[in-house]
């Protein structure tokens, strides 16, 4: 009997301590990020220190699906911002008939590269730079929340498109 009613208060004491539950982050290897490339770990700080030291400036950052948000909805943007914000990022002004997502279907097809544009009907996004397969690093207006992303995101079921072309 004794030996149950200890059992019980010890059970009782370790479930009443409080969990720490935080999300992990990965370090890599400490010259990661400046003799090669991690995809998809956290920057270490000795890499980071090293690649200042020897003038490559700080380490790439690693950028998740859900990224870096860098802004909301820009000033004279309408509701549906993503057309209206990726002409401001590629051209520098609002071009309103570019807030149409659609309408950017209308510039020349392209290969994915940095520059062009990810386009469908609801949707468009800023290429940035290519992480594997299908799935690149954009820059994504209105990419969820009213908030402004630079994220990786996959462009299968997108039409790339070439903004500097005529459309």
């Amino acid at each position: 009997m004794r030996i149950a009613v200890t059992a019980a208060a010890l059970a009782l004491v370790c479930l009443s301590l409080p969990a720490e539950a935080r999300p992990r982050q990965i370090v890599a290897h400490p010259d990661c990020n400046v003799t090669m490339p991690c995809e998809g770990v956290a920057p270490s700080p000795r890499g980071e220190r090293i690649a200042r030291a020897v003038g490559f400036g700080v380490a790439q950052k690693v950028y998740t699906p859900r990224g870096e948000v860098i802004g909301g909805r820009p000033a004279g943007c309408p509701h549906r911002f993503c057309g209206c914000g990726a002409s401001l990022h590629l051209f520098g002004k609002i071009i309103p008939r570019l807030n149409l997502a659609a309408n950017w279907l209308r510039f020349p097809r392209a290969a994915p590269a940095p520059n062009m544009a990810a386009a469908r009907r609801g949707h468009v996004m800023v290429l940035k730079r290519h992480i594997s397969g299908s799935t690149w690093l954009v820059f994504d207006a209105n990419s969820g929340g009213g908030k402004t992303r630079l994220h990786a995101r996959s462009i299968a079921g997108f039409v790339v498109v070439d903004p500097s072309g005529a459309g």
